[in-house]
């Protein structure tokens, strides 16, 4: 099998998983680069129940969605609703 010779440009864990499996570092030395600002985002982790996350997972999967991608648009929602101006009567 011929190697790929430089470093897939994904996102994918999985991905780069497989790839560093069977690749050297030492071997994309001229591909590296130096980076002084942290890669990743910290994240927020929400525990939900055990029924909450049953709720979620088949919500998505009938949307067709991860339920990662669910949570996501729900909060989205809900930022731009809180943002919108109240109308006192």
């Amino acid at each position: 099998m011929m190697k790929p010779k430089k470093i897939p440009q994904t996102d994918s864990i999985r991905e780069l998983a497989e790839f560093w499996d069977t690749h050297d570092l030492t071997d994309f030395e001229d591909e590296l680069e130096e980076v002084r600002e942290p890669v990743f985002q910290p994240g927020v982790t929400v525990p939900l129940t055990p029924r909450d996350a049953k709720i979620v997972n088949a919500i998505a999967k009938a949307r067709g969605i991860s339920p990662r991608a669910l949570i996501q648009k729900w909060i989205s929602e809900r930022i731009e609703e809180s943002l919108k101006p109240t109308v006192e009567p």
